[in-house]
């Protein structure tokens, strides 16, 4: 077989040295200044890292869908106590509606429409004497 003559020679990159940063005053100046995190990506992904990011991002997403949830629910619950207070008033205005039309008085006035009349005399208490068995 024949041999492969043709080699691509390989692009050396020139590590990250920091004195190729800004001189600037800001905030991520001197973060990077000090802490150089470029030089983690030089040779590649840290593989050993995956695991632990795509954990951190996985308990990230259930902490924001719990916080979601949360917020849901509590809206949830004010329209819920909302309702509950609403359906409070319509009883006590209904009852309270109810009381006034079951007195003596406007069932009398209800029901003179039909031809009934109160009746004036009082009602007879019919008594049986006690026999024995």
């Amino acid at each position: 077989m024949a041999k492969n003559t043709v080699k691509a020679t390989p692009q050396v990159e020139e590590p990250y040295a920091p004195e190729t940063v800004s001189s600037g005053k800001g905030v991520f100046s001197i973060v990077d200044k000090y802490i150089p995190i470029g030089n983690v990506f030089n040779e590649g992904l840290p593989v050993q890292y995956v695991p632990k990011v795509l954990f951190f991002a996985f308990i990230m997403m259930l902490y924001i869908a719990n916080a979601h949830y949360g917020d849901k629910l509590v809206r949830k619950t004010s329209r819920l106590q909302n309702e509950v207070n609403d359906l409070r008033a319509d009883y006590t205005t209904l009852l309270a509606d109810l009381m006034f039309k079951s007195k003596q008085s406007e069932v009398a006035k209800q029901v003179e429409s039909l031809g009934l009349k109160e009746s004036i005399e009082p009602p007879v208490k019919i008594t049986e004497k006690q026999r024995e068995y």
